[in-house]
């Protein structure tokens, strides 16, 4: 009988056990609201309770004893299991406090990486600025030498000019008396070679339009009639001389396409030959835009809208005269 007891505990101590961990396993017999630890140990530890105490009162005291022992080991290895658990949830805790700590670190170590990315980004930034603003400097050195070597190179072929000029007058004024004896018909003809001959000298030194040299030799003395013969009379190629005039124009000042064809067409030339001109000059019209704002900023104070309206007025297109005011800082 007590060995019917002791089993009758066995069993119950241990659906008391899977009832504790698995209370819906151990109680699929009640109602799902009720499968529960709290039932679990109602029911089995009360049974557990009641066989111990039937072993204790049926067992013999040899059998009293072994099962003492065994409650001793089973208290043991209870024990054992709390205790592993215990040290593996000791070994959890301190597997998630190196991983908090790893991931502490790694984000300070992160943090500083991008601190040291930017400074570096910022002192790239700076250092870029400094080399642009040298070149700036450079370049506008260049250019005020260029213009004053240009300006320069112009007063010398204005004074060479000039110069010819009066060896011209003092040549004609020897002539004069010559002149003077001539015939009325061979003094007209005379006058028609001379307007030639002066014609001639300013094509070889200066650009013009056909009427522009027509306008030249009236200003020198020459009527309507003879200039024009001479403007018609020397071999000359008209498109060649706005090309010449354009690049002269575009040595000491800046122009738009535009405004280049404009300023060929106010000094006498078709359309077409100031057209064919703009067209066969070599020139970087962006670099133009750019000559043309930093003469304005020289003279004046602009905004960014501002100088690119100014520039588009001069005759630039909208994307080149936002290149240009890039490139001089606005």
């Amino acid at each position: 009988m007590d060995d019917l007891f002791l089993f009758l505990f066995l069993i119950s101590f241990a659906a008391l056990i899977i009832g504790l961990i698995k209370p819906e396993f151990a109680l699929k017999w009640l109602p799902e609201n009720k499968r529960n630890r709290k039932f679990a140990g109602m029911y089995f530890g009360v049974a557990a309770a009641l066989f111990f105490v039937l072993v204790g009162v049926t067992v013999s005291p040899e059998n009293e004893s072994a099962v003492k022992g065994d409650q001793l080991e089973q208290e043991e290895k209870e024990k054992e299991e709390q205790e592993q658990q215990e040290e593996e949830q000791q070994e959890k805790e301190e597997q998630e406090r190196r991983e908090r700590e790893q991931e502490q670190k790694e984000k300070e170590e992160k943090e500083k990486q991008e601190q040291q990315e930017k400074e570096e980004q910022e002192q790239k930034e700076k250092e870029e600025e400094e080399k642009k603003a040298k070149e700036r400097a450079e370049k506008e050195k260049q250019e005020q030498e260029e213009k004053a070597a240009q300006e320069q190179k112009e007063k010398e072929k204005q004074e060479q000019v000039e110069q010819e000029k009066k060896e011209q007058q003092k040549k004609e004024k020897q002539e004069k008396p010559k002149k003077k004896a001539a015939k009325k018909e061979s003094a007209e003809t005379m006058s028609q070679q001379q307007a030639v001959q002066m014609a001639r000298n300013y094509i070889n030194y200066t650009a013009f339009s056909q009427s522009g040299l027509i306008e030249q030799l009236e200003y020198e003395g020459f009527n309507k009639k003879d200039a024009t013969y001479a403007a018609g009379k020397i071999d000359v190629n008209w498109k060649e001389q706005a090309v010449e005039m354009a690049n002269n124009y575009l040595d000491y000042d800046a122009f738009s396409k535009k405004g280049l064809i404009e300023q060929l067409m106010y000094e006498g030339f078709s359309n077409d030959h100031a057209a064919y001109a703009a067209g066969n000059v070599t020139v970087d019209w962006k670099a133009q835009a750019v000559k043309m704002a930093e003469n304005y900023l020289n003279y004046d104070a602009f905004s960014r809208s501002g100088l690119i309206e100014q520039l588009k007025y001069e005759g630039f297109s909208g994307e080149v005269a936002t290149y240009a005011a890039n490139e001089v800082g606005l």
